[in-house]
């Protein structure tokens, strides 16, 4: 079996699992978002920390990051409040890079929590809205994956100037427009059919998640280039680990929560932009 078959079979049934999830929402979902947490801590650990230390085992910071991670992760399933878990969240990166600062480690797995506890707690507070977060989801999902699938083949029929060479040399910038364009098409078709109004407004919030979702991958890119990794795991065959998997999604999760809460609350962040 070829790796474009094993990517296409694997994405499909995480495509499929994703979207059941997603239907069905609390706790299911929530235990989704806190496996994206897990998965995000451990790549960045095990590409972050001094290739003698396993991620998993007792760094130079002990088991302290990843008890706090545990933590996160439980208070995240159980459904705290919104600004309970962001000052949490906050508490736990402060302590992590006051820690690495005394050990003279710098602050990486502060860096690491913090990037998996906004992406984690995103997802789940944005889903947590009942219908209006089903359809908040939802069109995330089409304006991410859309940008994704037309930044590929746009990138590879048409070519032209690197968008970021020195970071991913295999993005182009055609791909980069042609990603935005089928994100903010694929945005407002599927508001259109969930019968959501605002569409030039959802408009300019997909072109901004797409560009966002773009930027989130060239970051993961980053990081990975830094610390010499090609990929950040292997538990998806064909795709790598979840970070390679999630990258665009969390950045855009991240954003569209942050635009829901400004136009609704931290804990109905959908209500704003998908009235129920």
């Amino acid at each position: 079996m070829s790796n474009l078959q094993i990517r296409t079979i694997s994405a499909i049934v995480l495509a499929v699992a994703v979207l059941l999830l997603t239907w069905l929402g609390g706790v299911p979902f929530r235990l989704f978002s806190a496996a994206i947490v897990l998965g995000i801590f451990y790549e960045w650990s095990r590409m972050a920390r001094p290739k003698t230390e396993a991620s998993w085992t007792a760094g130079a910071l002990g088991f302290l990051p990843e008890g706090l991670v545990l933590i996160f992760v439980g208070a995240l399933v159980i459904g705290i409040p919104a600004f309970a878990l962001l000052a949490l969240a906050a508490l736990f990166a402060g302590v992590l890079w006051s820690a690495g600062r005394l050990r003279g480690i710098g602050g990486w797995d502060a860096a690491g929590f913090g990037y998996a506890a906004l992406s984690g707690l995103s997802l789940a507070l944005l889903r947590g809205d009942g219908a209006s977060g089903l359809v908040a989801i939802l069109f995330l999902f089409a304006v991410v994956w859309s940008t994704d699938i037309f930044a590929y083949f746009v990138g590879r029929k048409v070519g032209g100037p690197k968008l970021a060479p020195a970071i991913s040399p295999g993005k182009t910038r055609s791909g980069a427009v042609g990603g935005a364009v089928g994100g903010v098409v694929a945005g407002l078709l599927l508001a259109g059919a969930m019968g959501v109004g605002n569409l030039p407004l959802l408009g300019i919030v997909a072109l901004l998640l797409s560009v966002v979702s773009q930027a989130g991958d060239l970051f993961e890119s980053w990081v990975k280039r830094r610390h010499g990794y090609k990929d950040s795991g292997f538990i998806i065959p064909g795709h790598g680990g979840v970070m390679d998997r999630v990258d665009g999604l969390v950045a855009a999760a991240f954003a569209l929560y942050v635009i829901g809460w400004l136009s609704g609350s931290a804990d109905h962040p959908a209500h704003g932009l998908f009235p129920a």
